[in-house]
C-alpha cells in the first residue's frame, strides 16, 4: 500500500489540521515587532536637513527647503532604515505595516512647517566692545 499511495499519510494529517495560510483580507496581520514597514515623518519636529536624503541608499527621499515639503516614494523605499538613524531631530520612524498595491506609482508628500531660526542682532554694547579691542 505504501508503494501506491505514498502521500496517503500526509493527506490526512493535513486534512484534521489547521491551514498554514491566513484568511489575509478578513483577519488583520498582526505584525511581529521590529518589523520594518514602510516609513512616517512626524512633520511638527522636522527641520528639513535633509540628512534622510542624503543617506537613503535608493534615493526615494526627496526634501525642498523651499517648498518647505518631505516627500518619499514608497515603492522605491527599500525599507533599509538609515534615514530614521540619521535623522538628528529623530521626527522619522519606521511603521509595521506596508504599502497597499496600486496601479501607479505616487510619492507622498508632507508638507512642513518649519521656520529657521532668524539670526540674532548683536547688542550695541557688545558691538562697540569689540571694535575698541
Amino acid at each position: 500500500m505504501g508503494q501506491f499511495l505514498p502521500f496517503t499519510k500526509q493527506a490526512l494529517k493535513n486534512l484534521f489540521s489547521k491551514p498554514a495560510t491566513t484568511q489575509y483580507p478578513f483577519v488583520e496581520r498582526v505584525y511581529p515587532e521590529r518589523t520594518r514597514g514602510h516609513v512616517d515623518i512626524k512633520n511638527d519636529d522636522c527641520i528639513l536637513c535633509g540628512m534622510c536624503m542624503r543617506s537613503c541608499p535608493p534615493g526615494a527621499i526627496k526634501v525642498d527647503r523651499a517648498g518647505k515639503s518631505w516627500s518619499i516614494n514608497r515603492f522605491d523605499c527599500i525599507q533599509c532604515g538609515y534615514c530614521v538613524e540619521k535623522c538628528p531631530k529623530k521626527c522619522l520612524s519606521i511603521t509595521a505595516g506596508y504599502q497597499e498595491p496600486g496601479p501607479e506609482k505616487f510619492s507622498y508628500k508632507v508638507e512642513v512647517p518649519y521656520e529657521p531660526p532668524k539670526p540674532a542682532a548683536k547688542p550695541a554694547n557688545i558691538a562697540a566692545a569689540t571694535k575698541e579691542g
